[in-house]
């Protein structure tokens, strides 16, 4: 063949490909920044919070917030599906570069308190409906996180009478935001200094009474989560902003 471009493929100049890869290289960077923006209000402030609030924190325009995400219920969406994407990743690559499994279990841990995850994913949960793709990236997640226990177990580093209740309701203990005047930065410091003063609890070397109270395995809580969605009515704010 000829050094002719195909008919109707002209070649883009190198600036236009540069300039496309430039806009999508943005965009990304805007979508994170939304979501990280999005996901440390609806922390704070609830699921009905002002998106007028996510749009200051994220440092972007109205409508750059508005072409992605038309309505709360999409924004929620997609913080959710977002914040589970994010924890298999970390447990994945906490179990793969850490030199044994109870430092991928402490590393994991404090990933997710960076996250918020147990202050704004049980908040989310209660304002929208669960669809099929959000179920099994849910239901993912938490054998992702299932995995690194198992994994400190069989180890012998973790004490067996921790369960996987243990470590999520942790999680959403040590993710609640601190009524004021903390500021964010000490909060984030003192909710690492807290976990890392209970993952020392949770060494099988440290085990010398067991503990008390109930356990909670991840079956308990999937029961105990589908035992809810059926028997409480559907709840509706009308009188809330519906952004």
């Amino acid at each position: 063949m000829s050094g002719e471009s195909h008919r109707g493929h002209r070649a883009e100049p190198a600036g236009t490909r540069e300039r496309a890869r430039r806009l999508r290289a943005d965009a990304r960077r805007n979508l994170e920044r939304i979501l990280d923006a999005a996901r440390d209000v609806f922390a704070e402030l609830g699921p009905y919070a002002p998106l007028d609030e996510v749009v200051r924190r994220a440092g972007v325009g109205a409508g750059t917030l508005y072409r992605r995400f038309p309505d709360r219920q999409s924004l929620l969406r997609a913080v959710a599906m977002d914040t589970w994407a994010r924890l298999i990743d970390e447990a994945d690559r906490a179990l793969a570069e850490e030199v044994n499994a109870f430092d991928a279990l402490s590393r994991y841990m404090h990933r997710a308190v960076d996250l918020r995850v147990g202050a704004v994913m049980p908040s989310l949960m209660g304002a929208m409906p669960m669809d099929g793709e959000m179920q099994s990236a849910a239901s993912r997640s938490a054998e992702a996180a299932q995995q690194l226990l198992t994994a400190a177990w069989e180890e012998g580093s973790l004490r067996r009478d921790v369960t996987f209740g243990d470590i999520g309701l942790l999680l959403i203990r040590m993710s609640r935001p601190m009524p004021s005047p903390f500021p964010r930065e000490l909060d984030n410091a003192l909710a690492h200094r807290h976990l890392e003063l209970c993952i020392e609890g949770l060494r099988a070397n440290n085990a010398n009474r067991p503990l008390a109270g109930p356990t909670m395995t991840l079956e308990d809580l999937r029961s105990l989560s589908s035992d809810a969605s059926r028997t409480s009515p559907e709840v509706k704010h009308p009188h809330r902003q519906q952004q």
